[in-house]
């Protein structure tokens, strides 16, 4: 063992880790001794002390025994061993596997280039020019009165969601915000959640205990003739762009989901509009919520995907009822939103840099989806587009090829595509249909993948 005295490392430090690194690796065998404080020191030539912090450091890690009048001695850790190794192949696997893929077309994706990284600094050092104290507190559990009012007038001018500032709840992304409602309306419902799904709260919805009943689609979204055949009591949607299959749900089925949740009391509509700014053709579909008299839709909004995942920032919009409900059983739920984050949002949305950022972002996406449907079309003859009118991604339905082929002849050509059948719950037959996402990717990059792709396609 040699230490370097120049190292930012502290003696004890390189001690300790020496010696951590030969057990874990089976260099030091289980029930080996080592030597004693005494003289391990005088053999490196420290001071005692710092051997004695290395070996405290190692023994409550459980690296090491000791043992009264006999010494020290290395702890038996087989299976880190192995689970260290594991990792190792893990990683270096998963490694391989990214360096595969030139091209990805993620559905999940966000253009991170287009942040608006100046003015985004320019509000957070202007939030943090004066010393206030209250920006570093827990603030308000349902998340700040200037940026829950903020959401308000967006939600109104922009979605045509009517709500004020009781209703609304901010959160640390969609997934706690659903967790948090759980928790609002109990454990005694059964969900409906479309089919194919939005994985993700089918996961969650389960996960805490609900009986979950996928219920089938046709043109129009979630069948509500098959939704009454279940016994389902809250319906999760996408209606403004159905996750995955891109369909937006007309305004007659909207009502017709509306009647069905009037029809009974207890009964609840979750309406996800994770994506709606994004649309390329008419004007965007008023959300549902807009059209609820009764209180029946729960609203869920976020800025994941207009600003930026990391932001890690959601809303959600409560009817009255329930509202007052999350006021007497949630109410003691810190907010899990800084304060200064929030008012960066707050201050982003009211000096107009957030209109701006969608107007270049859905600019940059149009030109994006365009070059897409461009690239696509000597393939035209060989299969179906659908779900391009809005967000940032489209399905290819092909009528002779198998999903798996499809993707199979992609990934040989370094191009990572998406199957359908990964969203779909239960066992149902299909067609060959492949998810598109192009908010990743460049227009450039588009061309040269879409060129790909025809030529392996059309074989």
């Amino acid at each position: 063992m040699n230490l370097n005295p120049k190292d930012k490392m502290p003696l004890y430090a390189q001690i300790y880790h020496y010696i951590k690194e030969n057990i874990v690796t089976g260099r030091i065998s289980y029930r080996e001794k080592l030597p004693s404080t005494r003289l391990l020191a005088k053999h490196l030539e420290v001071s005692r002390s710092t051997v004695e912090l290395a070996y405290e450091q190692l023994l409550s890690e459980g690296y090491i025994e000791s043992e009264p009048y006999r010494g020290f001695f290395a702890a038996q850790i087989e299976g880190l061993v192995h689970l260290v190794q594991e990792q190792k192949v893990y990683v270096e696997e998963n490694e391989r596997k990214e360096e595969r893929y030139r091209f990805d077309f993620t559905p999940n994706g966000v253009d991170l280039k287009s942040f608006p990284y100046n003015a985004w600094r320019k509000l957070s050092r202007d939030i943090l020019l004066d010393d206030r104290v209250e920006l570093f507190r827990l603030g308000n559990h349902q998340g700040e009165k200037g940026f829950r009012e903020a959401i308000c007038k967006y939600l109104y001018q922009a979605r045509g969601v009517n709500c004020n500032l009781g209703q609304v709840i901010v959160g640390a992304g969609s997934d706690y915000l659903l967790m948090l409602l759980c928790s609002v309306i109990g454990r005694e419902h059964v969900i409906a959640v479309e089919n194919p799904a939005y994985k993700q709260a089918y996961r969650l919805f389960t996960s805490q205990s609900y009986r979950v009943c996928p219920v089938d689609m046709d043109a129009c979204g979630m069948e509500v003739t098959s939704l009454c055949e279940t016994e389902a009591d809250v319906a999760y949607v996408t209606p403004s762009h159905q996750y995955p299959t891109g369909i937006v749900m007309p305004v007659k089925r909207r009502m017709e989901l509306l009647k069905w949740a009037n029809e009974k009391e207890g009964r609840y509509i979750i309406e996800d509009d994770y994506d709606s700014e994004f649309r390329y053709k008419g004007k965007p579909i008023p959300a549902l919520q807009g059209y609820d008299r009764n209180g029946k839709v729960i609203y869920l909004g976020t800025f994941s995907k207009s600003i930026a995942p990391a932001i890690r920032m959601s809303y959600m919009v409560l009817p009255e009822a329930l509202a007052d409900v999350y006021r007497k059983t949630c109410g003691f739920i810190s907010s899990t939103v800084s304060v200064v984050d929030q008012l960066i949002v707050q201050r982003f949305i009211e000096d107009g840099y957030y209109e701006r950022h969608l107007n270049k972002t859905r600019a940059l996406y149009k030109g994006r989806h365009d070059m897409l449907i461009k690239g696509l079309s000597p393939l035209s003859g060989r299969c179906r587009i659908s779900g391009e009118h809005a967000g940032v991604h489209l399905l290819l339905t092909f009528e002779e090829l198998e999903e798996e082929e499809l993707i199979y002849r992609a990934k040989e050509e370094g191009i990572r595509v998406y199957g359908l059948s990964d969203y779909i719950i239960g066992d149902r037959a299909q067609k060959g249909t492949v998810l598109l996402g192009y908010a990743n990717l460049s227009e450039e990059e588009i061309k040269e993948a879409t060129e790909i792709l025809c030529r392996i396609w059309m074989l």
